[in-house]
């Protein structure tokens, strides 16, 4: 995690102790949860887009994958069977 150890993690703790307080860490833990919680969900908000973007901008891929999706399942087939 960015080159920190142990160490360096408890001193950053302790100093955040020290200027927050008590009382105000587990507000400013459950602030920086919900605020990586939501850019996650953003994250997979844009890469949903994009995918629908790509599907529906470039023609025939949708037969494309579905194609793919019928070849993999005949490899997986062939494997279970052991042909």
């Amino acid at each position: 995690m960015f080159g920190l150890g142990t160490p360096e993690l408890i001193v950053i703790m302790a100093i955040a102790f020290l200027v927050f307080g008590g009382k105000r860490l587990p507000e400013i833990g459950e602030g920086l949860g919900k605020g990586l919680k939501s850019f996650k969900k953003s994250m997979g908000d844009v890469d949903e887009a994009k995918a629908k973007l790509v599907e529906n901008a470039v023609p025939g891929i949708k037969e494309v994958n579905a194609l793919k999706d019928k070849v993999d399942k005949a490899k997986d087939i062939r494997n279970v069977l052991k042909v």
